[in-house]
C-alpha cells in the first residue's frame, strides 16, 4: 500500500497534527508522494479490549475458524489490541494473521477440578500443583498467566477461594521470576486479600472489593478490569442457581453494588481498564458498550476512553500514535471525548498501516 497522510486532532494530547503512514508505521515527518486519507477529524490509538476470549464460544471451546470470526468482529468494531484472558485452544495462528487484531496471549485458565467452567481451563487435582502450572503457562504465553481465584463451592453453597494464601504467593513469585504477570478471575470478597497479598498484578471483575482493599491495590499498583457488561449477567446466573440460595443472593448483591465499587476504585487511584469478557455469555465487538458502562459508573468520558485506548496501551506495553509506532488507529469525524457514541462510527480503521 502507498504511503498515507492523515491530518487531525491527535488523541490524547488533543492537538491538530499531521501523521504519515509508511511501511505499516507512523511517522511525524512528511513522506513524498503520500496520499492524503483525511484532512480533518480526530485520530485515536486503536481500541484495546483488556479482557477478551477469542476462542471461547457459547458452548465452550470454539474452533479456530470461529475464533477468527470473533477476532474479525472485534476488529471491525475498532478493537485493534486484545489481551486474551484465557482460552482453551491454541490461537497462535491468529497472531500471525495481519488482518486480525494484535493478541497478547495468556494461555489457559488455571483452576481446580470441578471449580470452574468445564473444558475451559486446566484443572488441577491439588492446590500445591499451582506454582508448577503457573511456570508452564508463563513459558507458553505472552507475559500473562490467568488464575481462577474464586468460584462456587458446592459443598458450602457459595463463592469460595480456590488457593491457600501461601500457594498463591509462591505461584505469583514464580511468574514474576520469569517476567510474567498474573491476573485472576474473582467475584466475591473472601479470595481478595490472599490474591492482593500474593502480589498479583491485576484482578478481573473484582465485584467484592472494599475500600481498604482498593487502597491497598492502589498502593501496590494492582490494576482492575471490571467487565461491567458481563456483570449484568449476574441476576440471570442467580435465577438459575435455585439449589444454592446463598450463592444466588450473593451474586445479586455483588451486581447491585458494582457501579459503586468501580467508582470507589477510581476515587482510590486504582488503574481501571476496559474489558468485555467477550466469549461465551458476551458477544464480541461490544467494547464501546463497556466504555460507556465505565463512564456510567463514574469515570469521566476521557478517562473511560483512555481505559480502552492510550492508557491501556501504555499498561500493556504497546505504543499509541508516537513516531515509529505501528499504525493501528481509528479516525472519527467528531470528538469521542465529548460523545462516546461517536466510537460506534469510525470513518477509517487502520491496522498495521492497512486500511480495513
Amino acid at each position: 500500500m502507498s504511503a498515507l497522510h492523515l491530518r487531525g486532532v491527535v488523541l490524547p494530547d488533543g492537538e491538530p497534527r499531521d501523521l504519515w503512514v509508511s511501511d505499516g508505521r507512523i511517522g511525524h515527518q512528511p513522506v513524498p508522494g503520500a496520499e492524503t486519507l483525511v484532512s480533518e477529524g480526530f485520530l485515536l490509538p486503536g481500541l484495546v479490549d483488556a479482557h477478551c476470549h477469542p476462542g471461547i464460544g457459547v458452548g465452550g471451546p470454539a474452533t479456530l475458524a470461529e475464533a477468527t470470526e470473533q477476532a474479525l468482529t472485534d476488529r471491525d468494531a475498532g478493537t485493534l489490541l486484545i489481551r486474551d484472558c484465557g482460552v482453551p485452544i491454541d490461537i497462535r495462528s491468529l497472531q500471525r494473521r495481519p488482518d486480525l487484531p494484535r493478541i497478547i496471549r495468556a494461555g489457559r485458565h488455571l483452576a481446580l477440578t470441578k471449580r470452574y467452567v468445564p473444558g475451559l481451563g486446566i484443572e488441577l487435582d491439588d492446590p500445591e500443583q499451582l506454582p508448577a502450572a503457573v511456570a508452564e503457562q508463563a513459558a507458553d504465553g505472552d507475559g500473562w498467566v490467568k488464575l481462577v481465584g474464586d468460584w462456587i463451592d458446592r459443598g458450602t453453597g457459595d463463592l469460595a477461594p480456590l488457593w491457600p494464601d501461601d500457594v498463591l504467593a509462591e505461584a505469583v513469585a514464580v511468574a514474576h521470576q520469569v517476567g510474567a504477570k498474573v491476573t485472576a478471575h474473582v467475584f466475591g470478597e473472601d479470595a481478595l486479600p490472599g490474591l492482593i497479598g500474593a502480589g498479583i498484578d491485576c484482578l478481573e471483575h473484582g465485584t467484592g472489593l472494599s475500600g481498604d482493599l482498593l487502597g491497598e491495590m492502589a498502593r501496590r499498583g494492582v490494576a482492575l478490569v471490571p467487565t461491567l457488561i458481563n456483570i449484568e449477567n449476574f441476576p440471570g446466573i442467580a435465577d438459575k442457581a435455585g439449589k444454592y440460595p446463598v450463592y444466588a443472593a450473593h451474586m445479586r448483591a455483588l451486581h447491585a453494588g458494582v457501579r459503586e465499587t468501580v467508582a470507589a476504585a477510581v476515587d482510590a487511584g486504582v488503574a481501571v481498564y476496559a474489558g468485555t469478557d467477550a466469549g461465551g455469555m458476551i458477544e464480541h465487538g461490544r467494547l464501546v458498550d463497556e466504555i460507556e458502562a465505565l463512564h456510567g459508573a463514574g469515570m469521566s468520558r476521557e478517562r473511560a476512553l483512555g481505559a480502552a485506548s492510550w492508557a491501556a496501551r501504555d499498561w500493556l506495553g504497546h505504543p499509541s500514535l508516537t513516531d515509529g509506532a505501528p499504525a493501528d488507529l481509528l479516525v472519527f469525524a467528531a470528538d469521542p471525548r465529548q460523545d462516546l457514541s461517536v466510537l460506534r462510527h469510525p470513518s477509517h480503521i487502520l491496522l498495521r498501516g492497512t486500511l480495513v
